[in-house]
């Protein structure tokens, strides 16, 4: 089992290195598609420094963060400025991580929704799953389920809603088809395992992610070793990602929302499975080393 982390090298973000350098949408009108390209160019040069990082430091699972392309909607890529040197540095950067045998993904926004009632969203849910499916290709990833985008039905269970995601996975191109998993929620009203794989799954294909925190939230759900292994299965042959996090109203004290992710981990992740895992921890990839550190001092 392989453990990685999310978005931001908080190390690297120390000396100005960041992948998330955007600008409120009245600075994107004012100076338009020349500064968005500019800062996409120090976005994409900067990822690169992070994944240098993490092959420096045997890291084998990255996810990188959907905000490399700022106000990616307004625009294609291929319509930047700097579109050339852009595609150059994205394709080192997979060329490095191929080589390392790092593991890349993303996790599109929570705005994402194919299974929305509204044409409109469906269509801006489609654009950006696009632009993220381009950026893996210019990457010269293989258009797999190992190098997964991964997305929320994000809306409350019903037949109609399934059905709806699963007509418009068919609007989505090829590539995108082969890269495109769904996660288990983490409310009751909307998509545990079981439905997930009932619904969508078994129609169209989507491997399942899953979320041992968002599992919890489910009381009326299977045992969390039973749904880990209902949506590994669906992975076709491929090692699955799934997601583990703890929560920082428990571990942490913290107050409010009790979906909330620690800074760190706490347990023991149960290895139910032959997985890849990404950390959803706020601490990123110091909570890695700190839990690997954990480990190695229980043995």
């Amino acid at each position: 089992m392989n453990l990685g982390y999310c978005c931001i090298n908080l190390t690297l973000n120390k000396k100005g290195v960041t992948t998330n350098r955007t600008m409120r949408k009245a600075t994107f009108l004012q100076k338009g598609i020349s500064y968005a390209s500019e800062l996409s160019l120090q976005n994409v040069q900067d990822l690169k420094k992070i994944i240098q990082w993490n092959i420096d430091h045997n890291i084998k699972v990255f996810r990188i963060t959907s905000d490399l392309f700022p106000w990616a909607s307004e625009y294609s890529l291929s319509d930047l400025p700097d579109y050339k040197s852009i595609s150059s540095v994205l394709y080192e950067c997979g060329k490095m991580a191929k080589a390392a045998n790092l593991r890349l993904s993303a996790h599109p926004g929570h705005f994402v929704k194919l299974a929305s009632a509204g044409e409109e969203v469906v269509q801006n849910s489609i654009k950006d799953l696009e632009v993220h499916s381009k950026f893996f290709d210019l990457m010269g990833l293989e258009a797999s389920y190992w190098n997964p985008l991964n997305i929320h039905v994000g809306c409350s269970f019903s037949k109609e809603v399934s059905d709806r995601f699963c007509q418009n996975f068919s609007r989505l191109s090829p590539n995108l088809q082969k890269r495109l998993v769904v996660e288990n929620d983490d409310k009751e009203s909307c998509y545990p395992v079981e439905q997930l794989l009932e619904t969508i799954t078994d129609k169209i294909g989507t491997p399942i992610t899953f979320d041992y925190f968002h599992h919890s939230f489910h009381s009326q759900e299977i045992p969390e070793g039973d749904a880990a292994r209902l949506a590994a299965k669906t992975w076709n042959g491929i090692k699955p990602l799934f997601h583990y996090s703890d929560s920082k109203n428990i571990y942490e004290g913290a107050k409010g929302n009790p979906r909330a992710h620690a800074d760190h981990i706490y347990n023991k992740i149960s290895e139910h499975v032959d997985c890849d895992i990404d950390l959803e921890a706020k601490a990123k990839e110091l909570a890695l080393l700190d839990y690997y550190k954990k480990i190695e001092a229980s043995n």
